[in-house]
């Protein structure tokens, strides 16, 4: 599998840098269960449910640095503004992407090329975040697409206990069986393996617990970076659209 655009790996130091100060920071604050794997060796893209700003660094907490770890997103338009977005940006492991959807073909070669590089690509594939530990969003298409034209597996993971975060609780990292891509992406092959990407990782998700608010501190952490498209965390009753078996 050829590079299809330029790859810059992200710089040793400010990789290395995030890298441990997400993990100590992360576990300082709550455990971290991982169940399941391993990882197939190789590229492959890691698709995880999405309840909370955090989940990304869960998952840099959880896995291993090694091959390197990027992520898909976020959704900015210009990523030099805000403190988090410049972060990121110094961080060197995201692949971002217009909102309006104005570089498609720039970003699908900066997919494959990670791939190609042998990385792993972090994608939330419902696209916002939401609320229900069982409960999971539409499954956007395009994990399957990349899957497809990269020939990567897809490795489904299941994060349930950030929906609220308190100090010292459990959050389980649940990695599920790796599914293999086959054929070119069609119309068929891409509905297809979304749905069975959706299946998965309801699967990983369905013993999840929801749980009552914690404390002001708790509440701070847990809605510090989240952007909720109703402008507000909305309630348990109107899940705005999740569904759950």
């Amino acid at each position: 599998m050829a590079p299809s655009a330029e790859l810059r790996r992200p710089g040793r130091v400010p990789y290395w840098f995030t890298t441990l100060a997400i993990r100590m920071l992360v576990r300082a604050y709550v455990r971290i269960r991982v169940e399941g794997g391993p990882l197939p060796p190789g590229p492959a893209i890691l698709c995880f449910n999405h309840q909370s700003w955090t989940d990304p660094f869960v998952a840099v907490a959880a896995l291993p640095a090694r091959p390197d770890l990027w992520f898909f997103g976020p959704k900015e338009a210009d990523m030099s503004i805000g403190f988090r977005n410049r972060l990121i940006t110094w961080s060197g492991r995201a692949v971002p992407f217009n909102p309006e959807r104005t570089n498609l073909l720039e970003v699908t070669c900066r997919v494959e090329a990670v791939l190609a590089s042998g990385a792993h690509l972090g994608i939330a594939p419902e696209g916002r975040i939401h609320i229900g530990e069982r409960a999971l969003l539409p499954v956007n298409e395009g994990v399957a697409f990349f899957a497809l034209r990269a020939g990567v597996p897809i490795v489904p993971i299941g994060i349930t206990g950030t929906g609220w975060l308190r100090l010292g609780k459990t959050v389980r990292f649940r990695v599920g069986a790796p599914i293999a891509p086959a054929g070119r992406p069609t119309r068929y092959a891409v509905d297809a393996l979304t749905q069975e990407i959706r299946a998965s990782l309801l699967a990983l998700v369905s013993d999840g617990r929801d749980e009552l608010p914690p404390g002001p501190f708790g509440r701070w952490v847990t809605e510090l970076f989240n952007d909720w498209p109703e402008g507000r965390r909305p309630s348990l009753s109107g899940r705005g659209g999740a569904s759950a078996l």
